[in-house]
C-alpha cells in the first residue's frame, strides 16, 4: 500500500508531499491540484508499463497536452519526479520523467523507474482502477474489451461494466470471480457479483434488479434493469436516469476489489441523491477497510460524511486509515478523524458553504 506521496515539478505542484491512507479523500477549490494527484499515479503506473515514453494523451483517457503543459512553471529542471512511500521510511519507489526540449511534444521521457513497481502501482490490469469523473450516462448498448476475461475491468468511463457481469454470469473467468465474504452486503449471502451488486444498488441508488449480457455475434453488451417485483417489466437504461450508469460501475469495482488493489474514483457522487452519496462514501469506506487502497476526489460533504459514518458508527474503517486532503489555492491542509468521526480541522472554505448561506439567510430574515 502506499502509504506516502511525493511530486515535483508536475502542473501547479513545483514540490508537494502527503501522506495517504487506505482511504484518501481529496477535497477542495476548483484548480487546487486534486485531478493533477490522480493523473500523477496514472503517470506512475504508465512508466511501469511503458518502454521509453509516457504518451500524454490517450491512455485512461489522459489528456494533458504537451510536454511543456505539463511542467511546472515554477521548474528549475526540465524533470518530473514521483515518488511513492511505502510502511517504513526506507521504503520509496522514484519514478522519473523529462519534459523533451520540444515545447510541442506530447510525451515525456521515462528518466528512471523502479526495479520493481511501487505497491498497487504495477497490479494486473484488474487490480488498478481508474473511472473518471465524466462516465457513461445510460446506453441501451456498451462497449466490450477484447482483453483477457481475467485483465477487463469497468474501464474509465464504465464503459465495460456490463461485460464484467456477464463474464461472472458465464462463469469466464479464473481471478475474480466472487465477492469477497468481507464486501458482501449483510442481507445477501451469496457471493455472485450481480446478486452483491444489485444489493449494494438497491441500497445506495434505489431498489433494482441487474440482467447484464454479451450480444452473441455482436461486439457489444447490454444491461437492463427492473423494480424488485419479479413480474415488473424490464427497464432500459435511458429510463433509469444518470444516478444507476454512473454509480454502478463504482459499485462493481468495489465489489471485486482485492487486499492491495488500487482504486481512484472522480467525483463518485455525480448524479447521486445526497442519501445515496452518504451511503456510497460508507460503501467506499468497506471497501477500504477490506484491503485495497482507495482514493477519492469528491466535491460532496455527504461522501466525506459517510466516510466519517463508516468509522464512528459502522467500524468498517479504523480511524487511522482515512486522512483527508483539502486544496485551496494557498497550499493543501491534512485533516484526520478521530474514532467518533470527528475532524481535527475545518480550514476555511472546507464543506463550509451550507453554514456562510444559512447565515446570510438569518441576517436577510432580520432585516
Amino acid at each position: 500500500m502506499i502509504h506516502s506521496l511525493k511530486i515535483a515539478n508536475f502542473k501547479c505542484f513545483t514540490e508537494i508531499s502527503l501522506a495517504m491512507r487506505p482511504l484518501t479523500i481529496l477535497a477542495g477549490v476548483n484548480g487546487g491540484g486534486k485531478s493533477t494527484l490522480l493523473q500523477s499515479l496514472l503517470l506512475a503506473r504508465l512508466a511501469s508499463t511503458s518502454g521509453q515514453a509516457v504518451r500524454l494523451n490517450g491512455p485512461y483517457e489522459l489528456a494533458l497536452g504537451t510536454a511543456a503543459d505539463v511542467l511546472s512553471r515554477s521548474a528549475r529542471e526540465s524533470e518530473i519526479t514521483i515518488s511513492l512511500g511505502g510502511a517504513t521510511a526506507e521504503d520509496w519507489w522514484d519514478y522519473r520523467l523529462s519534459a523533451p526540449t520540444d515545447e510541442e511534444a506530447l510525451y515525456l521521457d521515462i528518466v528512471g523507474v523502479p526495479d520493481r513497481p511501487a505497491p498497487g502501482i504495477g497490479n494486473a490490469p484488474g487490480g488498478f482502477t481508474y473511472l473518471a469523473a465524466e462516465r457513461l450516462g445510460p446506453r441501451d448498448v456498451l462497449s466490450v474489451s477484447a482483453e483477457e476475461p481475467d485483465d477487463i475491468g469497468v474501464g474509465v468511463h464504465g464503459e465495460f461494466t456490463a461485460q464484467v457481469l456477464a463474464l461472472r454470469e458465464t462463469r469466464s473467468v479464473s481471478a475474480r470471480g466472487t465477492v469477497r465474504e468481507v464486501l458482501r452486503h449483510p442481507q445477501t449471502a451469496s457471493p455472485q457479483l450481480r446478486l452483491q451488486a444489485e444489493a449494494w444498488a438497491s441500497d445506495i441508488i434505489r431498489p433494482v434488479r441487474i440482467t447484464a449480457q454479451l450480444s452473441s455475434g455482436v461486439l457489444a453488451s447490454t444491461i437492463r434493469f427492473q423494480e424488485t417485483d419479479r413480474f415488473a417489466d424490464v427497464i432500459r437504461p435511458v429510463n433509469t436516469g444518470f444516478g444507476v450508469s454512473y454509480t454502478l460501475p463504482i459499485i462493481v469495482a468495489g465489489l471485486l476489489a482485492r487486499e492491495g488493489d488500487i482504486l481512484l474514483i472522480e467525483n463518485p457522487e455525480a448524479h447521486l441523491h445526497p442519501g445515496g452519496q452518504s451511503r456510497l462514501g460508507r460503501f467506499l469506506s468497506k471497501v477500504a477497510g477490506s484491503g485495497a487502497q482507495v482514493i477519492v476526489e469528491t466535491h460532496s460533504d455527504h461522501v466525506l460524511n459517510g466516510a466519517r459514518l463508516a468509522v464512528a458508527q459502522d467500524n468498517a474503517l479504523d480511524p487511522s486509515a482515512m486522512i483527508v486532503h483539502y486544496f485551496d489555492h494557498e497550499g493543501t491542509t491534512s485533516i484526520h478523524v478521530n474514532q467518533r468521526g470527528e475532524l481535527d480541522a475545518w480550514p476555511a472554505g472546507f464543506f463550509d458553504q451550507i453554514e456562510s448561506d444559512l447565515g446570510v439567510l438569518a441576517r436577510a430574515r432580520r432585516r
